[in-house]
């Protein structure tokens, strides 16, 4: 018994350092945000510069690089992934795999159920989880810290990105039309307990599951869009919702996003 309980105060001491540590990367975000009109603040010597590009230098690149391999330059394996993961869910692999988890979630038999389900395309299931942790491994080390400032400019829809300017949405962010619910932050939801529940790169999704849900709050406040740099949220209103999202754990997030479209309080 108390090696159990040191076992939970030393995991509970990692968390609030993680989280501690990712407040400490989202709290400059208001300081280089309020000016969208001044570039470079963000530079990276690691990365090329991108003239008009506004924001983390960083986390603008990681969004880019996850849509080009997501949606812009499928893989051959991917897409076969996509069409088995849409036959099996009966429709999209966005509204109707998103779907299949509200109702499922629902249940008493969850999350025995959902893992039911989804385990005869544990294989497509595989190659989305190594295709999307391959652009995080790409830009950013396990568990960085910097991972938590990503997510928040995200959320709050201040990275411009001139590269997307062909495709109509050069803001990173979730959202693809003004006033549109922030609906997809449950997709990926969906597909992460998908995943952990499997147990593919399980650990990494737990991990990856507070900061998607920080983001949807973030969005759910801010409702940017993809067409044009939102102001950044009060350091304040940031920060608040870093220490109530960030150390909350996958079955808490699950009940999280029962709410539809916005988060319990947030309209």
């Amino acid at each position: 018994m108390s090696n159990q309980l040191d076992r939970r105060q030393v995991l509970r001491a990692s968390a609030s350092a993680a989280v501690l540590a990712g407040l400490a990367a989202v709290g400059a975000a208001p300081a280089w945000a309020a000016d969208h009109g001044r570039h470079g603040e963000h530079e990276d010597p690691e990365l090329p510069d991108v003239p008009g590009m506004l924001g983390d230098r960083r986390a603008n690149e990681v969004w880019y690089q996850l849509d080009e391999a997501a949606l812009y330059k499928v893989s051959p394996e991917l897409l076969d992934a996509y069409k088995a993961i849409g036959r099996h869910v009966g429709g999209s692999i966005e509204r109707e795999f998103r779907t299949t988890w509200l109702t499922m979630s629902k249940s008493p038999g969850y999350p025995g159920n959902y893992a039911s389900f989804m385990a005869p395309i544990k294989g497509p299931l595989t190659v989305v989880s190594r295709m999307q942790l391959g652009v995080f491994d790409q830009l950013y080390r396990h568990h960085d810290p910097r991972l938590v400032a990503a997510f928040a400019f995200f959320g709050q829809g201040v990275l411009y990105d001139p590269r997307r300017e062909s495709v109509r949405s050069p803001v990173h962010t979730m959202n693809s039309l003004p006033g549109m619910p922030p609906v997809g932050y449950h997709t990926w939801h969906a597909y992460m307990r998908a995943m952990m529940l499997l147990g593919i790169d399980r650990h990494r999704w737990e991990a990856f599951a507070p900061l998607n849900g920080f983001a949807w709050a973030l969005a759910s406040v801010a409702k940017p869009n993809s067409q044009t740099v939102s102001p950044p949220l009060p350091r304040k209103v940031v920060l608040e919702l870093a220490t109530s999202w960030l150390p909350r754990r996958a079955r808490r997030l699950d009940a999280d996003f029962q709410s539809v479209p916005y988060p319990d309080g947030i309209s």
